[in-house]
């Protein structure tokens, strides 16, 4: 479903802590927009276009596990001179939809990038409170600069850091603290473009996506609670293959080998996902969710540690490939995102079960041609925008529209009714137009219409209720009837 289009070049979505009703997303040219109740805000939270590189700029964004209380959040992106650098900012005091753009402090940085590739960050806050945060290697065929192997650069790693403590915000229990020579910030290594990483927010198991060089494509893994010191095997590995480059050896058994990987007959490009844990898709819960950038498949599997299991191509539920799928993120309550460069599109994965069809049809339903009931907009309780919609009712007669949880077919007026037992009316009843059109936005949110009542994964019965002078007797007909299942 789709959530807001036309942003520029997005490149990552989520929310802070407990936040159920903005999605921050960042573009990679313009800073942090705000997507609230819906509605994409024509005010950006944080701009930041004057700083950042037309060719990378803007990666992602992280808020601080208490950001409800200070108000702290974090940016890595590439300036336009062509460096790296994490920042901490704060949001404005004045307003909860605006950054301060004058808090911004540096917490790494500058980080020098010998080419424009491989330069993507991802930022995740572990179940630990740490901040962790992935770099590629630089670029240039099969890493020559050897930095994905080399722990005395920053290049090719996943790093980790304590932002509550004092600079450099070195974790004490960093695997390589206290080694000469070597950066002290590296949690794992051996990564060539791990441009997406998740930890499962229950579990606290850490995946992450590896974009590979020209055949091969990895889903690395680390189970929670892992000290770190991981070496992927980049640049002498690539997923499970020899490359027969760099300076480390094939198949060593200190190397950390992919749970997944696949071939460029599949895609070129992995976006590595998250684990849902969200309510809306019971049956992909607890299931690891990947795509690819080129190819647009979207995949599934579970994995417990040892073995992989339940692997589903889900590309067809989808309606088809994605078009550019780039990243993967989630809301307060767990469902999951997806960005599609093309279009600079927001999708929110739903249940493909969400649909209306009318019911209640066979002849008569109602005396005469009777009018019929359909509806508009989406079937989102958080989208908000279902419309019920009745044509060939009666002009300038009053009608009401009604729902309720049974079927059935009964007679009543010149009509039958199509819902059974317990209904409820949505007030007040409004007066058929001259075109014989009566239309009722279903407000969600705001009472006294239906709050509380329709929720995700609910199916309901509609029906109108109309006056008609030229029925045949009881003065009042009704329509079909129109039967919604409704998606979170």
């Amino acid at each position: 479903m789709q959530v807001a289009s036309g942003l520029n070049q997005p490149t990552s979505i989520c929310a802070p802590p407990g936040e159920t009703q903005g999605l921050f997303v960042t573009a990679s040219r313009e800073g942090i927009h705000l997507i609230e109740n819906g509605v994409l805000l024509p005010a950006m939270f944080l701009d930041l276009s004057a700083e950042l590189s037309q060719i990378q700029g803007l990666m992602d964004l992280a808020f601080h596990p208490d950001y409800a209380a200070n108000g702290k959040f974090y940016i890595c992106y590439m300036d336009n001179q062509q460096a790296t650098w994490l920042k901490q900012f704060n949001v404005s005091a004045a307003d909860p939809d605006l950054a301060d753009p004058a808090s911004g402090a540096t917490l790494l940085g500058p980080v020098a990038q010998p080419e424009v590739i491989h330069n993507w960050n991802c930022l995740k806050f572990g179940p630990d409170g740490m901040l962790y945060m992935s770099t590629g290697d630089g670029g240039g065929s099969f890493n020559p600069s050897g930095s994905a192997q080399d722990l005395g650069s920053l290049l090719g790693k996943i790093l980790r850091l304590d932002v509550d403590a004092p600079a450099p915000y070195i974790p004490p229990d960093n695997p390589f603290v206290g080694q000469a020579g070597v950066r002290e910030e590296i949690w794992a290594y051996g990564l060539r473009q791990p441009w997406r990483f998740d930890f499962d927010a229950e579990t606290g198991d850490f995946y992450v996506g590896d974009v590979g060089e020209a055949a091969w494509e990895e889903i690395d893994f680390l189970p929670a609670g892992s000290p770190g010191g991981a070496n992927f095997g980049w640049v002498c590995m690539q997923g499970d293959h020899c490359t027969n480059q760099g300076a480390c050896t094939c198949d060593d058994s200190s190397l950390t080998e992919p749970i997944v990987e696949y071939d460029h007959a599949t895609g070129c490009a992995i976006i590595g996902g998250v684990v849902y844990r969200g309510s809306a898709l019971p049956f992909i819960r607890g299931a690891y969710m990947y795509a690819d950038h080129c190819s647009g498949s979207f995949f599934t599997f579970r994995y417990d540690g040892q073995t992989i299991t339940d692997f589903v191509d889900r590309t067809a539920e989808l309606g088809g490939a994605l078009v550019l799928p780039n990243s993967f993120g989630v809301d307060g309550a767990g469902e999951v995102y997806v960005l599609d460069a093309l279009g600079g599109k927001v999708l929110k994965l739903v249940d493909g079960a969400c649909t209306a069809d009318t019911y209640c049809t066979a002849t008569p339903n109602s005396w005469g041609p009777g009018c019929s009931i359909s509806s508009s907009g989406t079937l989102s309780v958080s989208n908000n925008t279902f419309q019920l919609e009745v044509t060939r009712a009666v002009p300038g007669q009053a009608g009401v529209f009604y729902y309720g949880a049974a079927q059935g077919l009964a007679p009543f007026g010149d009509g039958f009714r199509c819902i059974v037992g317990q209904s409820f009316r949505l007030n007040p009843p409004i007066i058929v137009g001259a075109n014989a059109l009566a239309s009722r936005f279903v407000d969600f949110t705001s009472p006294p219409q239906i709050t509380g009542t329709i929720t995700p994964g609910s199916t309901w019965n509609f029906q109108f209720w109309y006056r008609d002078p030229l029925a045949g007797g009881a003065g009042f007909n009704l329509s079909n009837g129109l039967e919604a299942s409704f998606c979170p």
